[in-house]
C-alpha cells in the first residue's frame, strides 16, 4: 500500500474527490458513486485506489449532498432527478481533468450500483477510456422516467474491457436483464469481457452497512482485490498493485 494524498476539489465548477499516490502516477480510476454521494464509504473506495498505485478521482452526482448529511429520502429524490446526458457531460469533464491538468496517461471507470450503469453508458461514449467496471449496476427492466439511455444497449458499443461484479439476489436488476447484458457485453467485437457472478450476495454488497450478511461481505471480500487488479493491468499494464479490502 502506497502513501496518499486525498482532498475534495472543484473541476470546471464541478465538486469531487481526489486522492492519489505520492509522486503521482500514470494511470487512473474515474469513479461514480452510488446512491450515497461522495460519502465516507466511497472517499474510503478512492483512497484504496490511490493505495494501490493510481489516481482517484469521484464525481459528485448531486453536488454537495451525500449520505454525510443528507437522509435517504433526499438522496432518493435527487437520484430520481438526475439527468443521463447531463450526468455524462459532467463526467466528461472530469476526464479532461484527468488527461489534462493531472497528465495521466490512462484511465479507466468504476462505477456503483446507479454509477455502476452509468459507467456503462460514459464507457459507450468517450473511447478514451481504458477499463470499464461496473458493481452491481442499477438496471431496471423498464427504465425510470428520468433515465434516457438503454445501459444494456451502450453496453454493446464499449471498445474498452469490461468487468461486471453481478449480485446473484439482485432485487434491481433481473436475471432476464442481466442475461441480456452479458450476451451484448460478450458479442461485442472488442474488449475483454469479465463476469462475476456472487450467488446469494445482495444488491449493494459492497457497502458496508450490508456486511452484517456474511454472504455480502464474503463477496466484498473476494471481488474488491480483483477490481483493485484488474484496473491496474488495464491502466498501467501492471497487476501488482493489490491491496486487500478496508473494513
Amino acid at each position: 500500500m502506497k502513501d496518499i494524498e486525498a482532498e475534495r476539489i472543484t473541476v470546471g465548477g464541478l465538486s469531487a474527490f481526489f486522492a492519489r499516490p505520492l509522486g503521482r502516477s500514470r494511470g487512473g480510476m474515474l469513479l461514480l458513486p452510488m446512491i450515497t454521494g461522495i460519502g465516507a464509504q466511497v472517499r474510503e473506495y478512492a483512497e484504496d485506489i490511490a493505495g494501490a498505485g493510481l489516481t482517484a478521482l469521484v464525481w459528485d452526482p448531486f453536488h454537495g449532498v451525500s449520505d454525510d448529511d443528507a437522509p435517504r429520502e433526499r438522496l432518493v429524490e435527487l437520484m430520481n432527478g438526475l439527468d443521463d446526458e447531463a450526468c455524462v457531460a459532467e463526467m466528461r469533464t472530469l476526464l479532461d481533468h484527468m488527461f489534462g491538468e493531472l497528465e495521466l496517461e490512462s484511465v479507466g471507470v468504476i462505477g456503483w450500483c446507479l454509477g455502476g450503469r452509468l459507467a456503462l453508458i460514459l464507457g459507450s461514449r468517450d473511447d478514451r477510456l481504458a477499463n470499464v467496471v461496473a458493481y452491481h449496476p442499477s438496471i431496471h427492466d423498464e427504465r425510470p422516467p428520468n433515465q434516457t439511455v438503454d445501459a444494456v444497449d451502450s453496453a454493446g458499443r464499449i471498445a474498452a474491457p469490461v468487468m461486471v461484479l453481478h449480485a446473484g439476489a439482485d432485487t434491481i436488476m433481473s436475471p432476464d436483464t442481466f442475461a441480456r447484458l452479458q450476451t451484448t457485453l460478450q458479442n461485442r467485437e472488442s474488449g475483454a469481457t469479465v463476469m462475476h457472478v456472487y450467488p446469494g450476495a445482495e444488491h449493494g454488497f459492497s457497502v458496508r452497512a450490508r456486511h452484517t450478511n456474511p454472504v455480502n461481505a464474503a463477496a466484498y471480500a473476494v471481488s474488491w482485490p480483483q477490481v483493485l487488479e484488474f484496473a491496474a493491468a488495464t491502466t498501467t499494464g501492471d497487476d501488482r498493485g493489490r491491496l486487500r479490502p478496508s473494513g
